[in-house]
């Protein structure tokens, strides 16, 4: 059980996050690149709520299976563009509070226009914010049967 729902706690809070949220959903980035990133930055903070939110998003915006599953072997993996590469290579390292050194940076900028790459930062940003709500509220996704 949850310590604590940020929504009923602090609702202008969490409609606050929401707000940039839906900004950069409605943006250019693209919405399965979106979620991947959700999910491996979510996988690495151990946010077990937002891995499962976001795998279910990522399916209802035409991501594959297999492509979800091998997101922890990523870098091992044929299934991924150089795009979704660089973007997975960044949301790792600013999860894991590690430079973006500037092979990173250029291949990034090879891959997104300035709009899609601010709000690829956003969001790595944002998903980070949310995962240090979810784990330490003990936020769980629901028991399937």
């Amino acid at each position: 059980m949850a310590r604590m729902l940020l929504q009923e706690a602090s609702p202008e809070v969490h409609a606050g996050f929401m707000r940039i949220a839906a900004v950069i959903r409605r943006g250019p980035l693209d919405r399965r690149v979106q979620e991947l990133v959700k999910i491996r930055a979510s996988q690495l903070n151990g946010c077990a709520f937002c891995v499962d939110r976001h795998t279910g998003d990522a399916r209802a915006a035409g991501e594959e299976e297999r492509r979800i599953h091998h997101l922890t072997v990523w870098r091992e993996s044929p299934l991924y563009s150089d795009a979704e590469r660089a973007a997975l290579g960044y949301a790792e390292a600013v999860t894991r509070r590690e430079p973006v050194g500037e092979e990173l940076w250029e291949a990034l900028r090879e891959h997104y226009p300035e709009r899609e790459l601010g709000d690829l930062a956003g969001l790595v940003s944002l998903i980070n914010a949310l995962n240090l709500f979810g784990v330490p509220l003990h936020l769980r996704p629901p028991a399937q049967a």
